[in-house]
């Protein structure tokens, strides 16, 4: 798992990568090429499995020259299990985009594949995923069979670039869903869309090919407003300043993934209960008691107090209250 240069996320998480779109615009497609050494030679080693045309991956691909390979066959289709345990390195909670060089929800992506990677996303709970598809029916798919997570921390996005590809996908609200219009290939109208999502993210197409396509500042200015007038957020990527300025950019999250939440573990180390009132707080901003049992042993934490129960304990047991930083009796 990797810090993500993408504007809109903290990480990228990618246990599942390749793809059969085969969009002309695709930025992961010309990556793999960079980072998967001798496809051919890869292929005649017995360091993986195969499911069917798919390729499995249960630890890291190491080429004959020693260097680790992230994408080994290029962009087809490829489960890297060893990456699965990768979420456990980080503490705080993140906006986590998983399947950033993958559609993860291809119908070529098998159930298992993907339940694989709910399971995980599942048991580190204090992180946002978000999800992004171009089949938005795969979730629908999902959760007819009770497979999609109803998780308040899972975001299920649908990938488009023009108004005739598919938008809204579920009208109940115990999903998170969102859009992201990038690369913006023609003029859309958001309101024609059957519910409206909870955030839009716009982008324009980025590198050097050809024919691509520059989104006009009306396109995008369409869209902002329609977004305004039903309270949604919008985020701009930094693809889109050379056409609105920086001025008029709009880089906004929902509620939810401006929360940073931590890991039960590290909550359990940084917070606590006040002994006497029960109150829960961050132990710093506690009197933490602590006892030894002789000259010399170093002090074991016994307790927190809140400032309040301190100053009373003190006053009952007729203990001058001690001069402690960042901590005054008048205050």
């Amino acid at each position: 798992m990797n810090r993500s240069k993408i504007e809109w996320c903290d990480y990228v998480f990618n246990p599942i990568t390749g793809c059969r779109h085969d969009c002309e615009y695709c930025y992961a497609r010309k990556m793999t090429v960079r980072f998967s050494g001798d496809i051919r030679m890869n292929l005649s080693s017995n360091k993986y499995k195969k499911e069917g045309d798919l390729f499995v991956l249960e630890e890291k691909f190491v080429a004959q020259t020693g260097g680790v390979l992230p994408y080994p066959f290029g962009f087809a289709p490829t489960f890297h299990k060893y990456r699965l345990n990768t979420l456990e390195n980080k503490k705080n909670g993140f906006n986590i985009f998983v399947g950033a060089m993958a559609d993860i929800f291809g119908d070529w992506v098998p159930d298992e594949w993907i339940n694989e990677v709910f399971k995980v996303c599942e048991k580190y709970e204090q992180h946002n995923y978000l999800f992004l598809t171009k089949y938005p029916d795969r979730y629908i798919k999902l959760e007819e069979q009770k497979k999609l997570p109803w998780r308040d921390n899972f975001w299920f996005g649908t990938s488009v670039t023009k108004q005739e590809d598919p938008f809204a996908w579920f009208e109940d609200k115990k999903f998170h869903w969102f859009v992201s219009i990038e690369p913006l290939m023609e003029r859309i109208e958001i309101q024609n869309m059957a519910h409206m999502p909870e955030w839009i993210i716009i982008g324009a197409e980025t590198g050097r090919r050809k024919d691509k396509t520059v989104p006009e500042w009306e396109w995008i200015r369409k869209i902002v407003l329609e977004a305004d007038s039903c309270g949604v957020p919008v985020f701009m990527k930094d693809s889109l300043i050379s056409i609105v300025g920086e001025q008029n950019m709009r880089r906004e999250f929902p509620e939810q993934l401006k929360r940073q939440v931590l890991s039960p573990k590290l909550r359990d180390k940084l917070e606590g209960d006040c002994c006497r009132c029960g109150k829960h707080m961050k132990k710093s901003e506690m009197i933490t008691m602590a006892v030894r049992s002789k000259r010399g042993e170093m002090p074991k934490q016994l307790c927190h107090m809140c400032r309040e129960c301190f100053i009373g304990f003190c006053n009952e047991m007729k203990i001058e209250i001690p001069k402690l930083i960042n901590f005054k009796e008048d205050e």
